[in-house]
């Protein structure tokens, strides 16, 4: 089980584009159906997924211990619930980067450089979907988002993103009493994605 082996601040932190441009030369997985950045194990993890024209971009909290053809259960229903609504691909990402199986253990303060790079890495995905594809982003961090104080402002950030690039935002299953977007775990395997109205939603958890 991973835990957190210092914050996140004093780690030497690949920037997305390094972690990018290596990313797949490791050779221990299929780089033509993976894309996972950095491609080794370590403390963050900016996207693992399937490669395809039309992704469900899922929204986490923070990676766990996941990585290609090694899928925790909720990546596995991540994959399902893709396929179920015709998407060709899913990705992976989350709202801060920093690995911990316990949310609890995740930094205490924004890691900005962190932040910075895992927008980056957030950007690279909106911007590589098919031409002409409005991209799809599946908010499913569930009411974890409440641990820390800065995740909401990362949200903002990726809210911002996601309007530049004309993305749509969708959730599934049913909403937490405060209006939290429901976490992918425990999902039936058919459950269909629908509009989730992000702005609104911003309001609510100001």
């Amino acid at each position: 089980m991973h835990i957190p082996t210092c914050e996140s601040c004093e780690l030497e932190i690949l920037s997305f584009a390094e972690a990018l441009e290596n990313s797949g030369s490791r050779g221990d997985y299929d780089a033509e159906k993976w894309l996972y950045v950095p491609d080794y194990y370590a403390d963050y993890r900016y996207i693992l997924g399937t490669r395809g024209e039309n992704p469900l971009i899922c929204i986490g909290i923070n990676p766990s211990t996941a990585a290609p053809d090694d899928l925790d259960n909720t990546l596995k229903s991540v994959a399902r619930i893709a396929e179920h609504n015709g998407y060709d691909s899913w990705i992976m990402f989350n709202v801060y980067a920093q690995r911990a199986t316990n949310p609890d253990d995740m930094d205490k303060c924004l890691n900005e450089k962190l932040h910075r790079e895992n927008m980056k890495a957030f950007e690279y995905i909106l911007k590589n979907v098919g031409e002409g594809i409005s991209p799809a982003v599946w908010a499913a961090w569930g009411t974890i988002i409440e641990k820390r104080g800065y995740l909401r402002d990362c949200v903002l950030d990726m809210v911002e993103l996601g309007q530049r690039y004309g993305a749509h935002w969708v959730s599934a299953g049913k909403k937490s009493k405060k209006g939290h977007p429901h976490h992918p775990l425990y999902l039936r395997k058919d459950e269909s994605t629908a509009a989730f109205d992000i702005e609104g939603y911003l309001e609510v958890i100001k």
